[in-house]
């Protein structure tokens, strides 16, 4: 067997990484019938080829993706003083004492913050998370191409922690499309586009690590939210920027990265939640929470394997779930007759419901089979000075 014909079929059991170590010695010639014969494709489709489907991605959402910029104007409080202000300011008490006059107000001081977004609406509608422009008194909106304009918050949710900006300003806004969040699997890829410490339009890659990961497991209990879990880059000034899918749709919203051992966790909430909440904001500058009044837990058994159900592990004392009759040791198993498999479920049916609506919920107690009446009311979460 002549050496050229050993080496060619050597290429052929070894693959690609067979086929790149061979031609170093093999002519171009002899090598030809071993890519044809592994299906690879010819030098010009291999160019091709080497455009990342990130960069296709990119391209397509990427000049919807924004940097916001906020102002807010914060009055500085002075070092405490052992007397009362009011004292203090007293003129004659002053010359009594022979202090200076205050003849200037109190200072004020101007907060500067950055975040990300993206127009999800072609009349100029931005979507972005609720920590980025509350209590903001100036937001300003620069796209890709190096436009800045105005924007107005149209309204904020806390609980989701999600904010629609409206662009002041006459204009055709470049428009992300959105995806399914509901369609995604672990181990999709991900990608992430935003503004991290304010390097414009940046973009990381990785894949979707788990879905549905509570907030209230986070740390985080002011929130109403099951996250989508990513390993793609996520950095202060991302929030509120995309994550997007390998056909650059629009999936999640990032909103939080773990920071310190174990950093590297990236969350990012469903666009299928944030749609939903997009809408009530358009329409009223708030959004409904219902919601009665329990906290819940997976039902485990004695093995600590999970059973489908919702562990009621604690009561609001005085809530729509008490006064319903609901108890801590409760383990629903349908609400409004739909059969109850994680407490994910749960929640899911609470908000479906609506405010003031009753809404019948199966349990079982002590191995007892019930059927309770709950009325949800609004979540209202107390006001951030």
């Amino acid at each position: 067997m002549s050496p050229n014909r050993a080496l060619s079929r050597s290429v052929v059991r070894r693959g690609v990484v067979g086929l790149a170590a061979a031609a170093l010695v093999v002519s171009p010639a002899v090598l030809l019938p071993a890519v044809r014969a592994q299906g690879l494709a010819s030098p010009a489709a291999s160019a091709l080829g080497r455009q990342s489907f990130v960069a296709a991605a990119v391209r397509r959402a990427g000049p919807a993706v924004v940097t916001i910029d906020t102002e807010r104007t914060v009055a500085s409080q002075g070092a405490p003083r052992a007397l009362p202000q009011g004292l203090l300011s007293d003129p004659l008490f002053r010359q009594f004492f022979g202090l200076p006059q205050m003849s200037t107000p109190p200072a004020q001081r101007t907060e500067r913050g950055q975040g990300s977004g993206f127009v999800f609406e072609a009349d100029g509608l931005v979507l972005t998370n609720a920590h980025v422009v509350e209590r903001s008194t100036r937001v300003t909106v620069g796209f890709q191409n190096g436009q800045r304009l105005e924007g107005k918050v149209v309204g904020i949710d806390p609980i989701t922690d999600l904010a629609v900006v409206r662009l002041l300003g006459a204009g055709s806004w470049p428009v992300a499309p959105l995806g399914n969040s509901d369609s995604l699997q672990v181990g999709d890829w991900a990608i992430a586009v935003g503004n991290p410490f304010g390097l414009d339009h940046t973009v990381t890659l990785g894949i979707v690590s788990s879905l549905n990961r509570n907030a209230a497991k986070l740390g985080i209990t002011d929130k109403r939210l099951d996250l989508i879990q990513t390993d793609a880059a996520i950095n202060p000034g991302n929030s509120g920027g995309p994550l997007l899918n390998a056909e650059g749709e629009v999936v999640g919203i990032n909103t939080l990265v773990r920071s310190g051992p174990g950093a590297g966790l990236g969350f990012a909430i469903p666009i299928n939640r944030a749609r939903s909440i997009a809408r009530q904001l358009v329409a009223n500058g708030k959004v409904s929470h219902p919601m009665i009044g329990v906290g819940l837990d997976m039902v485990r058994s004695g093995q600590g394997s999970v059973a489908e159900g919702a562990l009621i592990a604690s009561v609001q004392a005085g809530g729509p779930a008490e006064r319903g009759g609901l108890r801590r040791g409760d383990v629903i198993v349908a609400v409004a007759g739909r059969p109850v498999r994680s407490p994910a479920d749960v929640i899911t049916a609470v908000e479906a419901a609506g405010v003031g609506r009753p809404l019948l919920i199966a349990v079982t107690r002590g191995g007892v089979s019930q059927q309770l009446q709950v009325v949800p009311q609004d979540l209202v979460l107390p006001r951030s000075r």
